[in-house]
C-alpha cells in the first residue's frame, strides 16, 4: 500500500513546490513508483511536469468537489515513474464549494483510497494556507512534510503549523506524523541561517533532513522548461542536492 505524505507550509515562497517536483522526480528515478498530486489552485507542480492546464480533462477540483474517479485525473509523465494528478483554476473556487459538502474535510481521503495501492509513494502539494484544501490533504495522508526556508520566522510559521496539525490529528486523522524537516535556500556561510538550524534542532533533532537544499538559479529556471531539475540540469547543485534528498527520504521509510 502507498504512503501519501502531505508537503506544506502555510507560508509562501519556502520552496515548498520546488520540493515537492523535485522530490518526485528523485524518488522516481531510485526505482519507485510515485504519483504527485498538485492540490496548489496556483498549478505550478502540474506547470513544472510541463502538463498544458488547458488540455487537462480531469483534475484535483474534480476529486474534491464532483467526485470523480481519481484514475480519470492520473497523467502518466515522460518522467521516470512520475504521474501527476494537475490542478488548474477551477481549484480555486474548490474552498468556498466545499463548505456545502457532507464530510468536506476527507473528500480527497475518499478519492485515493480507490489509488492508493497502484503507487509506492503519493506526494500532495499544499497550497500555502491551512483552509479546507490542506484538511483534506493532511487528513487523507499518513504524514506530513515541511520545507523551511533558512530565515527569521521560520521557527513560528513551524510552530503555528504544528498546532495545526494537531487540530487535524485531533478531529479526523490521528495516525498523521511528521515526515521530516528540510532547509531550503540554505546558505550555510550565513549567521543567520546557523541560527535557524540551531533553533529547529532543538525541537525537531530527529526529524530534520541532514540533506540542505541551496538557493540556484538553474532550479529557478527549470519549471518554466516544464521539467524536475534532475532533467533539465543534471550537473547542478540543486539536482544533486534532490537526488540527495530521495535517497534520504528512502532510507528513512525502510527503517519505519
Amino acid at each position: 500500500m502507498g504512503k501519501i505524505i502531505a508537503i506544506i507550509n502555510q507560508k509562501g515562497g519556502v520552496g515548498k513546490t520546488t520540493t515537492a517536483v523535485n522530490l518526485a522526480a528523485g524518488v522516481g528515478i531510485l526505482g519507485k513508483k510515485v504519483l504527485l498530486i498538485d492540490a496548489d489552485p496556483q498549478g505550478n507542480s502540474t506547470s513544472g511536469y510541463g502538463i498544458n492546464k488547458r488540455e487537462i480533462k480531469a483534475s484535483s477540483y474534480d476529486l474534491l468537489v464532483t467526485g470523480a474517479h481519481a484514475k480519470e485525473a492520473v497523467i502518466q509523465t515522460e518522467f521516470k515513474n512520475v504521474s501527476v494528478i494537475p490542478a488548474n483554476i477551477d481549484l480555486a473556487g474548490a474552498e468556498v464549494e466545499l463548505i456545502s459538502i457532507n464530510k468536506r474535510e476527507s473528500q480527497l481521503k475518499t478519492a485515493l483510497t480507490l489509488i492508493k495501492d497502484d503507487f509506492d509513494y503519493i506526494f500532495i502539494d499544499c497550497p500555502p494556507s491551512l483552509g479546507l484544501i490542506t484538511i483534506n490533504a493532511l487528513t487523507a495522508s499518513d504524514a506530513f512534510f515541511v520545507p523551511v526556508q533558512c530565515e527569521y520566522y521560520a521557527l513560528e510559521g513551524l510552530s503555528q503549523l504544528i498546532t495545526t496539525v494537531r487540530q487535524i490529528k485531533m478531529g479526523y486523522n490521528p495516525d498523521l506524523e511528521l515526515e521530516g524537516v528540510l532547509l531550503t535556500m540554505f546558505d550555510g556561510r550565513l549567521n543567520l541561517t546557523q541560527q535557524v538550524v540551531g533553533e529547529i534542532k532543538k525541537y525537531f533533532a530527529k526529524e530534520l533532513y541532514k540533506t540542505t537544499i541551496p538557493r540556484g538559479v538553474r532550479l529557478s529556471e527549470a519549471p518554466s522548461y516544464g521539467r524536475p531539475i534532475q532533467y533539465y540540469d543534471p550537473r547542478c547543485k540543486g539536482a544533486d542536492a534532490y537526488n540527495d534528498l530521495a535517497k534520504e527520504f528512502i532510507k528513512r521509510n525502510k527503517k519505519k
